[in-house]
């Protein structure tokens, strides 16, 4: 009796299934493979701020602005400089926001401008991409060129040697805090919202394409 037991016992521990082995759940997948994407989606944004943010001009604005306002303490010329190379570097802004580049036949890589009617190129040759269409002038592109342009103008606004140039009193809790959210706020619909232009400055080495 007691050996019938045992392998009744026996043959119902291999007709059960083993805890260890189960087969996949596919929605989990699913769901670590959409959340993966998302967050790939946001830190390539993120690494392209650098690219679609102003650095450059603000990095050169902050270098030659107390020279040009001799440390705040300028005079009415002093003030005309500062202004026409402030003008200069948003323009700067709006520019390099509208570059764009693509590659010919030949492989060889050209750097344009987009227009409405696509792009021009700074050789002046006729040079045109395979699908002239997709580089022409989107409202994304005022857009991202609105976004860099206000970047700029914040930062430039918050400097201590150009306020002090002007005599512009501002509060410095203004001055501290304003340009961070602006900045943030900027970068976050950089992130959302990125651009697809490939101009001057972006890091071909990282394409895709290469």
């Amino acid at each position: 009796m007691e050996n019938n037991n045992n392998m009744y016992q026996h043959l119902v521990e291999i007709d059960e299934p083993e805890n260890d082995f189960y087969l996949p759940d596919y929605d989990e997948e699913e769901k670590d493979s959409n959340f993966i994407f998302i967050i790939n989606t946001i830190l390539s944004g993120t690494a392209r701020l650098n690219v679609l943010l102003p650095t450059v001009t603000i990095l050169a604005f902050t270098i030659f602005a107390p020279i040009l306002t001799s440390d705040g303490q300028c005079n009415k010329f002093e003030q005309y400089i500062t202004g026409i190379f402030l003008i200069l570097s948003a323009i700067s802004c709006v520019f390099f926001s509208f570059t764009d580049s693509f590659k010919s036949a030949r492989g060889r890589l050209h750097y344009g401008v987009a227009t409405f009617s696509g792009i021009w190129t700074f050789n002046g040759r006729r040079i045109k991409p395979c699908v002239p269409r997709d580089y022409r002038l989107r409202w994304s592109d005022i857009f991202h060129a609105s976004l860099s342009l206000i970047a700029f103008l914040t930062f430039a606004a918050s400097h201590n040697d150009v306020l002090h140039c002007y005599h512009f009193v501002v509060p410095r809790k203004v001055i501290n805090t304003v340009p961070l959210v602006i900045g943030f706020v900027i970068s976050l619909l950089f992130v959302i919202f990125p651009s697809r232009r490939r101009g001057i400055g972006y890091p071909f080495l990282l394409q895709s394409d290469i």
